[in-house]
């Protein structure tokens, strides 16, 4: 079937065999038409439909901004989508750094022949996610790519975001003996991805975690305090790439203890029986958090009212000088971990 334009209304109303064309993305009319489309009636809103380069927010607070580009493959997978995951994964960068999302910019970069189907679902997601949690997105933009240079599908976003309360998280306020606490589970996201890219199939169905940090973060700012003190979200090289960043940055030991921490059992079949470790796949919608101790009780309790896909625990304290990551084993002895080399697990997000 030959490439339909995106100027052919007629075609472009059918379900099937709907593509990007080199012409969507030449600024013209067939590019005003992928925009009314399949842009606006999904993600719209009165900043987007205004139609200018930029958009003002509101700047009376102190504002974080972050940006983070999508490649995964395959776009779709079990638990989300490629347009989810864009906006869950800015979203959770600012709210792991203190900050109460308010607004985003999206540029998409397509290939040549993408199903319109696809990137409409995907753009439809992309809006849903972003109302739920009253984010607006006031920017985007659109490029088109030839045919085998784009990849189906890349998103890339930028965050803007304000600071909640006086709370300063970082790790240089972490101290000897305070408490390492996740979320919830960890490699799902990674297993889903490997899983759904390779037509594997395990007893138990593996679904991505990806999930936005925010409200929860916010909650745990309300609740603990100065008793907070860093939060980060454990994406490409799994909570073990995240907990050497931590070590190596407050030079402190971080001792984690193997049978404390949440994996799930159809996550841990697929990693023996692929020879890969949960501990450095990607989660998506889960956090590691450092919280006082006599605060740890308080930060499990606030975890599990909040809804989510949460199974929060205590998997390890702090120690003293060292910077390095060592896990206690169920025999007792330790072993260190260092950060991920190479990535068994490309474009996983």
């Amino acid at each position: 079937m030959p490439p339909i334009t995106c100027t052919d209304r007629e075609l472009m109303a059918l379900s099937d065999g709907r593509i990007v064309d080199l012409a969507c993305g030449d600024g013209g009319l067939a590019t005003r038409e992928l925009i009314e489309d399949v842009f606006l009636p999904r993600i719209g809103n009165e900043k987007l439909r205004s139609g200018g380069d930029s958009s003002l927010v509101s700047a009376g607070e102190k504002i974080w901004m972050t940006t983070d580009s999508f490649v995964v493959s395959p776009p779709q997978f079990p638990g989300g989508d490629i347009g989810k995951l864009s906006i869950y994964g800015t979203v959770n960068d600012l709210a792991v750094a203190g900050a109460r999302p308010l607004h985003l910019s999206a540029g998409f970069v397509l290939e040549e022949g993408l199903s319109l189907d696809l990137l409409e679902a995907v753009v439809q997601s992309m809006g849903e996610a972003a109302r739920e949690l009253g984010v607006e997105i006031v920017a985007a933009d659109t490029k088109v790519v030839e045919r085998g240079f784009g990849g189906g599908i890349y998103i890339n976003t930028t965050g803007v975001g304000a600071t909640m309360g006086a709370i300063r998280l970082g790790t240089d306020r972490i101290r000897a003996g305070d408490a390492l606490i996740l979320t919830g589970p960890v490699g799902d996201h990674g297993v889903a991805i490997m899983a759904t890219r390779a037509g594997l199939s395990f007893d138990t169905r593996v679904r991505s975690d990806c999930a936005p940090l925010w409200p929860l973060t916010g909650r745990l700012l309300e609740g603990l305090g100065d008793g907070l003190r860093f939060m980060r979200d454990p994406t490409r090289g799994g909570i073990a790439t995240a907990l050497d960043e931590v070590a190596r940055g407050t030079g402190r030991d971080l001792l984690l203890e193997e049978m404390a921490l949440p994996v799930r059992t159809g996550v841990r079949a697929a990693t023996e029986m692929l020879g890969l470790d949960p501990l450095y796949l990607a989660c998506e919608g889960q956090a590691l958090l450092v919280v006082e101790e006599s605060m740890s009780a308080r930060a499990l309790e606030i975890i599990a009212s909040t809804e989510g896909p949460w199974e929060p625990a205590v998997v390890g304290s702090v120690g003293e000088e060292g910077g390095a990551v060592r896990l206690r084993t169920p025999l007792g002895g330790t072993r260190r971990l260092g950060p991920l080399r190479g990535d068994p697990l490309p474009r996983i997000c």
